[in-house]
């Protein structure tokens, strides 16, 4: 059991050593890191001795101990070589298992760019779960909407002070005209994602049944893509 322990930290540290942030090689080892690899070697020479010369362990059962732990070690340098088409893997999987609506975080590029991805609703329509002004809710896409609007509700939440405001600006919405006030929103984040400054709009209580996502945030990201069941927002 003793050896087993020492194996497995000899795992561990060597995985440490090997898969290092900047993905140096041997080459670029300090002098401290070299004298702990050859120590480590050391180590498992002495557990490969004591695994054999054990009377009760079997020759075969010792060669399936090493086996064993060469193959974990394989599966570790395999999983760190192809870490980035697992991530994408993943990602599309998990975009597939989680809620319309929910955010899923493509990646960050070599220039800083941000994208998540977002998957389309049943009804055929978008909406990303986004937080505004620190509050989570939910807002539908609508790229024929010149500003980001709120229901009266959610811009409360938000911190919208309602008594302030004037119902003067006409939109238009799916029932029709309607009066909406307008307001400039702290930020509104969707995933990695996050705008500050935002001018939106609060809907006349009982004129829209959904927040919407428009052109005052759309157009301030690098670039938005609608593809087949998904959205791509990119900032």
């Amino acid at each position: 059991m003793k050896a087993w322990i020492v194996l497995a930290l000899l795992v561990i540290a060597g995985g440490a050593l090997l898969l290092r942030d900047d993905g140096t090689l041997f080459s670029d080892f300090g002098t401290g890191e070299l004298i702990s690899m050859i120590v480590g070697l050391l180590l498992v020479m002495f557990y490969l001795y004591g695994l054999f010369s054990e009377d009760r362990t079997r020759p075969m059962q010792a060669m399936r101990h090493v086996l064993v732990w060469l193959a974990i070690g394989f599966v570790l340098v395999a999983g760190y070589s192809y870490r980035e088409e697992l991530s994408e893997v993943a990602n599309r999987v998990g975009g597939e298992l989680l809620p319309a609506g929910q955010v899923v975080t493509v990646g960050t590029n070599e220039e800083g760019e941000r994208a998540v991805r977002v998957r389309r609703r049943l009804d055929g329509h978008f909406a990303v779960r986004a937080t505004v002004n620190g509050q989570a809710m939910t807002l539908m896409v609508d790229t024929g909407a010149s500003s980001v609007v709120l229901k009266p509700a959610d811009a409360a939440r938000a911190g919208v002070d309602l008594d302030k405001l004037s119902y003067t600006v006409a939109v238009s919405t799916a029932n029709g005209m309607a009066y909406a006030a307008a307001t400039r929103l702290r930020s509104l984040a969707i995933g990695p994602l996050v705008v500050h400054d935002v001018d939106a709009l609060v809907a006349k209580p009982g004129s829209v049944k959904e927040n919407l996502l428009g052109m005052s945030f759309l157009r301030r990201l690098r670039s938005y893509e609608f593809a087949k069941d998904y959205l791509t927002l990119r900032g």
